[in-house]
């Protein structure tokens, strides 16, 4: 069934339905396949597209502009050197001017009033491309990822091991609660999602038959488990709770052992990206700790990073032709 999504913004997906979040994942399973075939529609012929980025980034910068490209728009990085936000200019000015220029404005960086505001103030879709709240974007490629390995999402056992305070964990229990799965988040207590965004998710998994479960026990959350996921233990921006966060998440590592403990031969591994999964970057050769997940997982067959790391072009893709096609 197609919903029609025209001049929608996505700032979290708290604000679409279990059925337009299920129409956007089965529209970038067909746009996925439809490039793989050499089908290239440019439902977004003519449209400007503007790229606000706070935070640098490899991948939501990289699939809004190959998404922009396939479908025939132009993309306009914008880096927060680039232009006036928030300095010489407000946010809200900022949002009239662009909306008079562009057809749509992705928003990736810190404070999710940011991204709230523009999409107040500029007339055209805006989506959230990551706050410190929600990336919404993120949470459609890890389902779209699932449905491909797994052939559906209802029912399905999914644990997010880790932060569960993060933006990915937050966007992750909001789709889950809606699309009902059974979605753990295994973390310290100290790290649970706020008690709000909790009440909320479960009172959408009462509508969707989810099950939702908050524990600091590492053997019941993975018990069963069809996905494991997990994310960095700091976000930029928090590299001062480093030392604090290691000290709480080491039990939460990643690992062969964990693996074990679901019992699932055929349980996958999720991962948003960058990974500390080795001692090979920068900050881990400083900090050897840090890796949430060990490279024996990593590169395991459970892995499935790349193939999420792929989908974020195929769902952003759906979410522009939806909003503005």
């Amino acid at each position: 069934m197609a919903f029609n999504l025209k001049g929608r913004h996505l700032l979290t997906l708290k604000d679409y339905s279990p059925q337009e979040i299920e129409f956007l994942l089965n529209l970038s399973i067909k746009l996925k396949q439809d490039k793989y075939a050499g089908i290239r529609a440019r439902n977004l012929d003519g449209k400007n597209i503007a790229l606000i980025f706070e935070k640098p980034s490899t991948r939501t910068r990289c699939a809004f502009v190959v998404a922009c490209t396939d479908e025939g728009a132009h993309p306009e990085y914008l880096g927060i050197q680039d232009i006036q936000f928030g300095k010489k200019e407000t946010v809200k000015d900022t949002a009239r001017v662009l909306g008079r220029m562009f057809d749509g404005i992705q928003f990736r960086g810190f404070k999710h009033e940011t991204v709230e505001e523009l999409g107040r103030y500029a007339g055209v879709p805006v989506w959230n491309g990551l706050t410190d709240r929600f990336h919404p974007t993120q949470a459609l490629a890890d389902l779209m990822t699932v449905m491909e390995c797994k052939g559906t999402f209802k029912g399905i056992k999914f644990a997010y091991v880790g932060d569960g305070r993060s933006n990915v964990a937050n966007s992750l229990l909001v789709i889950a609660s809606k699309l009902g799965v059974d979605f753990r988040i295994v973390s310290s207590e100290t790290l649970f999602p706020e008690k709000e965004l909790v009440k909320q998710a479960k009172a959408f998994a009462g509508e969707s038959k989810a099950k939702i479960t908050l524990t600091a026990e590492v053997d019941k959350g993975v018990k069963g488990a069809d996905v494991i996921y997990t994310d960095v233990w700091a976000s930029m921006g928090e590299e001062s709770k480093i030392s604090e966060r290691i000290q709480l998440l080491k039990p939460y590592q990643v690992n062969r052992a964990m693996i074990e403990k679901t019992g699932n031969p055929d349980v996958i591994f999720l991962h948003c990206l960058p990974s500390f999964h080795n001692t090979d970057t920068e900050m881990s050769k400083k900090i050897p700790d840090i890796c949430e997940v060990t490279d024996e997982v990593f590169e395991s067959k459970h892995s499935r990073v790349f193939d999420q790391a792929e989908n974020r072009v195929h769902t952003i893709k759906a979410v522009m032709v939806a909003t503005l096609g």
